[in-house]
């Protein structure tokens, strides 16, 4: 697989509110591979594969205001794509 991978951290009430499957939901529409998963101090992880203007409006929609619960605010990481996802899923 070619493309970037996006590693994204967001945090605010995004846990409880069926925000991973609103991830999820966002990432295959946009043809993404990765996963969204709750972490220990509240925040979802999201790791998502693919071209970047994709991954890029997975970002805008993540930061957007349309979520379910609330985002307080999205930290991210790019790198190149490792490769080795089928499918978003939540974890």
């Amino acid at each position: 697989m070619t493309g970037v991978r996006l590693t994204a951290w967001a945090r605010g009430r995004v846990q409880g509110v069926g925000f991973r499957w609103w991830t999820r939901a966002r990432a295959l529409e946009l043809g993404l591979v990765g996963w969204a998963r709750n972490t220990p101090d509240g925040r979802v992880e999201i790791v998502a594969e693919g071209s970047r203007e994709d991954c890029a409006r997975l970002l805008e929609l993540l930061r957007g205001g349309d979520t379910p619960g609330r985002v307080d605010g999205v930290v991210e990481r790019w790198s190149e794509a490792k490769g080795g996802s089928a499918g978003f899923v939540e974890r």
